[in-house]
């Protein structure tokens, strides 16, 4: 082989019996009676330390991975001279050998390598099925390398029916369809220049011996999200007690053709119930009182079959009927009144009939799992994760559970989160980072073309339209270097009133890559195409606010007049140090966030608090930050799982914070559609970009967005704005970081001034559309945040300040671009991104003022690839409120006052289309100027 590729280390047992069974780990050689076949191949495969051009990679796997991989086994290579083999790699020729535990050759087996793609995985989630009852059959099928353009196989045994109706598909967690659709199935929004224009195409063809064949064409499968393929086939009743073998095979289109052995998994079918099922505990929102003393159970139901539940409290040596309240016909048991703190067995018996004999067991602990009683020390010496990790794992077995962390210091590396187990962090308990959390993953693409920052004229980060990984920043990018991580999981909890913290030990910068390899983690939590996920202390319904005065936030009941508030902060989960992202949650659905407090005990390492990328039905509720480097709440979605997900319904409400950036913003990642956004009751303390930001860079269509409209629920309180730089920055640019994009570089002039840089030539420019803003109270209007140290420094003219920016995005025109093409045209043919919609109604501010008469002349800048923030607009024209390309304006019973007179107009509006202005009450003696200036502009209208 080559020396100069990398060699892949993923080897598993050399077991007969695991090859034969349901493959659940990638193997790079196959053990037969009389023969070892070792599969070599290539493929792409890059860490974060491969140079840029260097990731080409043998899959043959080296002696000593093979014998490492053996678990221990003993068992050696003879090459063909008769030597034992300890170094260099597997040949045509060598034999293997298995030897005794005192070195005596056991077997002899002949070693053959052959050209394939490494071996899939092809899982059953249940292994059995009930006959003569109607079962679903859910498969997850696993690629064993990265490759576009990838044919997949999978053979379905006779006896199964599969249809393009019966059966759905999810291929890399784009979502679930049917079979028949998934070539319809949206493949996300992307420039011109992508080379996939669907998910997939589907054939299935009957074979002779009346097996079927389910044939994927045309699959990406270059990201990697967990799973590649999880199909379902409904409706699907087996009729003989038998195996049924299902197989599958794929073969790569890059960086070479390579079919891949093929791997099968077996469907035992059998006349005793088997598919009894514990219902886990789902809740809105934990509560304190959790009654853990019953459990229900579900099964299918089988015909004229007399069905006992038992129970067992000394795992399973001995069993007596449970007490239950039972459903028969519909396969449904509920047991209450359990004994506190005992692991439960549970079976169905039916004592006579075709259906004679127990169902599998189910399990069931009546309380929490409390982790000192494994082995868990939570000394603030000892490394937990390992043994914290082995607990999840043996909960989420059993079918979930609550985990308990009692009083203690517990250090971990990055604990891996399950399905259905809640963590319940008790009063005392810190759960602190380590050093050595798990690497960013390996990846079939480079990201070193882009990392961070974006030059508006370099062009690397669109060089390849495919490479996903170029697309965001590197914190977005990689999701295993985090401290908790969940991956397609659904229902988990991490609630209670101790403290998570970073302790240092997570990082904030872009370069976090240049960082030694056990200093890469840049996460706490991190999720990634999950479900129903819960963070934050103990919900109370009381409302969170903040006392200026005291510089504290308080809860208080909205139903009580005069307000009495409660600065006890001991019910809320405490968080500090998160790094780059308290909370990145990816693709994820039903999410919940609430009573939470960060920076009490520090405010150092920490940047975004919430990002919230491609996911949809999130609740942000009390959140108080002392301060942070970035964006406290951050909706919006990228391109990182390879291909983008639309956002909607977000119910955001009581955050109190302040941040060097902005206390909530929509972006900038906005790679799709993000639509439906309510928020209540904010209150900035200090925000060194702006109070509340929708930014579209990549075409997004936002899309109702309401602030103060009551929608979350009553509005306790006027929000409030203080020492932000910009109180509102809402705005399109021409990044268009979305997979398919291509750049041009232009020169052209502006306003007399000549520009140089990139524009996107054929993604469409994003939307944004209906933006309501009501009952904000604004003063202090300048980048006041506390981040930098003072808390908080006093205005003194250095600070930056800026109005309230309201800025759509204009290409220019031909007659203006003298190098670049002049006649391009976006493929929705609009060259201009008006911002439309928008209105404002009971807005005060009062800005800090004090600009020259030369400023009422400024013309910011177009925002463009790498001008895309507050800073590149430069200084307003305005001091209130400054527009520019925008479509049916509203301002209504707003007001303008100034610190100091100031020469700028109080309203500008440059290419506004059509603009209603009524009772706005600009503060007399800061200028001789007229309430509203207006210029490019028709329709406007003051009342």
């Amino acid at each position: 082989m080559n020396g100069k590729f990398l060699k892949i280390i993923s080897v598993a047992a050399l077991s007969a019996a695991t090859l034969s069974a349901s493959a659940e780990i990638t193997t790079h050689y196959d053990l037969t009676r009389d023969s070892l076949i070792v599969f070599s191949g290539e493929t792409f495969r890059y860490t974060v330390d491969t140079p840029e051009d260097s990731g080409l990679v043998s899959t043959l796997p080296s002696v000593k991975e093979i014998i490492a991989g053996i678990n221990n086994a003993q068992c050696r290579f003879i090459d063909k001279s008769k030597k034992i083999k300890t170094d260099g790699f597997p040949e045509n020729g060598d034999t293997f050998e298995q030897l005794t535990p005192g070195g005596k050759t056991k077997s002899r087996h002949k070693v053959g390598v052959r050209q394939a793609a490494l071996a899939p995985t092809l899982k059953l989630r249940r292994n059995t099925a009930t006959t003569g009852t109607i079962n679903e059959i859910a498969i997850d099928f696993n690629a064993g390398q990265r490759s576009p353009m990838t044919t997949i196989d999978i053979t379905i045994p006779s006896g199964i029916e599969i249809t393009l109706d019966n059966t759905t598909i999810n291929v890399i967690g784009r979502g679930e369809t049917v079979l028949r659709n998934l070539p319809k199935q949206s493949i996300g929004r992307t420039g011109t220049n992508y080379s996939y224009s669907r998910v997939g195409d589907v054939e299935l063809t009957k074979q002779p011996d009346n097996t079927t064949l389910l044939r994927l064409k045309n699959i990406d499968l270059r990201p990697f999200n967990g799973i590649d393929l999880q199909l379902k086939i409904k409706g699907v009743t087996l009729a003989d007690a038998k195996d049924y073998a299902f197989g599958a095979t794929y073969t790569t289109s890059q960086p070479k053709i390579q079919k891949s052995p093929t791997v099968t998994a077996v469907l035992k079918g059998q006349h005793n119930i088997s598919d009894f099922t514990r219902v886990p505990t789902r809740r809105a929102t934990y509560v304190t009182d959790q009654d853990y003393l019953w459990t229900a159970f579900e099964w299918t139901p089988v015909p004229d079959a007399e069905v006992t539940p038992l129970c067992s409290a000394n795992g399973g040596k001995t069993w007596t009927k449970a007490q239950t309240t039972f459903d028969r016909e519909l396969g449904e048991l509920m047991i209450n009144r359990l004994q506190p703190d005992i692991l439960y067995a549970f079976k169905l018996n039916v004592a006579s009939g075709p259906r004679k004999g127990d169902s599998n067991i189910v399990w069931f602990r009546s309380g929490m799992w409390n982790v000192t009683d494994h082995g868990i020390k939570g000394d603030g010496n000892a490394d937990d994760t390992d043994k914290i990790n082995d607990l999840i794992t043996l909960v989420n077995s059993y079918g979930g559970g609550t985990i308990n962390f009692p009083a203690g210091v517990y250090q971990v590396r990055t604990v891996h989160l399950k399905s259905n187990v809640w963590l319940h962090v008790d009063s005392g308990a810190v759960i602190q980072a380590l050093p050595g959390a798990d690497a960013p993953e390996v990846t079939w693409f480079s990201d070193r073309a882009y990392r961070s920052g974006l030059s508006p004229t370099d062009p690397r980060p669109y060089k390849d339209p495919e490479n996903y990984l170029t697309k965001q920043d590197v914190g977005h990018t990689f999701f295993h270097n985090t401290m908790f991580f969940g991956e397609r999981i659904e229902n988990v909890k991490i609630i209670g009133r101790g403290r998570i913290t970073g302790n240092g030990n997570i990082v904030t910068s872009d370069k976090v890559m240049n960082n030694s390899p056990e200093k890469r983690c840049d996460k706490m939590f991190t999720f990634k195409l999950c479900k129903d996920i819960e963070i934050g202390g103990f919900e109370t319904g009381r409302e969170l606010w903040y006392d200026e005065e005291k510089d504290a936030p308080y809860y208080f009941t909205d139903s009580i007049t005069p307000r009495q508030p409660d600065y006890s902060d001991s019910h809320m989960l405490h968080i500090d140090q998160g790094g780059h992202f308290v909370l990145l949650a990816t693709g994820t659905d039903g999410i919940y966030v609430h009573d939470t407090y960060f920076g009490k005990y520090n405010t150092k390492n920490a940047r975004d608090i919430y990002d919230f990328m491609a996911c949809n039905d999130v609740k942000v509720h009390n959140i108080y930050s002392k301060v942070s480097s970035d964006d406290i709440v951050k909706p919006g979605s990228d391109c990182s799982l390879g291909f983008t997900r639309p956002v909607s319904g977000y119910w955001v409400r009581n955050i109190v914070g302040d941040t060097n950036c902005n206390l909530f913003q929509i972006g900038s990642e906005t790679a799709d559609d993000i639509q439906n956004l309510y928020v209540d009751n904010i209150y900035v303390l200090g925000a060194n970009k702006a109070g509340f930001s929708i930014s579209t860079n990549d075409g997004a269509h936002v899309k109702n967005v309401y602030l103060n409209s009551g929608k979350t629920g009553s509005l306790h309180s006027r929000s409030v704005m203080k020492r932000t730089r910009a109180p509102f920055f809402i705005s399109i640019s021409n990044r268009g970081r979305v997979l398919g994009a291509d750049v041009e570089m232009f020169t052209f002039t502006e306003n007399g001034n000549e520009r140089k840089e990139l524009l996107v030539t054929n993604s469409n420019i994003g939307k944004v559309e209906n933006i309501h803003i009501n009952g904000v109270d604004i003063s202090e209007v300048y980048g006041g945040s506390s981040f930098r140290g003072d808390r908080w420094k006093p205005y003194d003219g250095s600070q930056n300040e800026a109005a309230a920016i309201i800025a759509g995005f204009k290409l220019p025109d031909a007659e203006n671009i003298t190098s670049g093409r002049k006649d391009f045209r976006m493929p929705d043919d609009r060259h201009t991104g008006y911002i439309t919609n928008i209105s404002f109604n009971d807005v005060n501010m009062v800005m800090k003022g004090g600009h020259p008469k030369e400023d009422a002349d400024a013309f910011p800048p177009e925002i463009g690839v790498g001008r895309y923030n507050v800073g590149d607009l430069k200084i307003q024209p305005a001091f209130g409120f400054w527009f520019r390309h925008a479509e049916n304006v509203s301002l209504e019973n707003c007001s303008l006052n100034v610190e100091q007179p100031d020469h700028r107009h109080p309203v500008y509006m440059d290419d506004v289309k059509g603009a209603s202005i009524k009772q706005l009450n600009v503060a007399s003696g800061i200028n001789d100027l007229k309430p509203v200036f207006n210029i490019r502009s028709t329709d406007i209208k003051e009342l």
